[in-house]
């Protein structure tokens, strides 16, 4: 089938997300291992990628650890630090692509308030053709749901989609649907397949 919209997410494909560098970066490694051994951080991020509040869910978890208190507020005073830097080549990509007349749209994990904060700083997070974010629509990859959340919402489906994601466990969800998929290490990687795929060439890759 004909490819006709290609999927980005946007964690480690168009935007640096590795909250363990900046937390080594802030209070050392050692504590950081620490914090993340005491603290289900990942899991208070996957609440707010669910919809909850941003603010409310990481301060109440703050609230739960007295002794990690300021470290876990930096996850939301500090956010954009920790979802830093752009990585300028994927949105390069993004661009070629739709000034082709290709559709692009997101499918990411991402809360409601943080995704609205991260715009002000990355206005291209407001220029794909179809957004769909997880705390919108609660509920957040690898669950099957979200990936037929999207076919619906499309009308299209399978071999109509090429996703790129930096999670296998992402990818081989959007596998199972029959989607065309790449898993995301670096740009030039991706570059290379929209390539083979026929969506670019190499200089509107570049």
């Amino acid at each position: 089938m004909t490819i006709k919209a290609v999927v980005f997410d946007i964690g480690n494909v168009l935007i640096e997300w590795q909250p363990e560098r900046f937390f080594d970066s802030v209070i050392g490694a050692d504590r950081r291992r620490a914090m993340f051994e005491a603290v289900d951080l990942h899991g208070m991020n996957d609440k707010v990628d669910m919809g909850h509040h941003f603010t409310d869910t990481i301060y109440a978890t703050a609230e739960e650890y007295p002794d990690w208190r300021s470290e876990i507020r930096m996850w939301h005073d500090r956010w954009i630090e920790m979802a830093s830097p752009v990585i300028d080549h994927s949105v390069r990509l993004m661009g070629a692509l739709q000034a082709k007349g290709m559709p692009v749209f997101s499918l990411t994990n991402f809360g409601i308030q943080s995704y609205d904060f991260a715009a002000t700083h990355y206005p291209f997070l407001r220029q794909f053709d179809r957004d769909f974010i997880s705390g919108h629509m609660a509920v957040i990859k690898p669950d099957p749901t979200i990936y037929q959340m999207l076919e619906e919402a499309s009308g299209l489906s399978g071999g109509d989609l090429i996703f790129a994601d930096d999670r296998a466990d992402n990818i081989a969800a959007a596998e199972v649907r029959g989607w065309h998929t790449h898993l995301f290490e670096e740009p030039q990687g991706w570059a290379d397949r929209l390539v083979a795929e026929g969506l670019l060439t190499k200089d509107e890759a570049a």
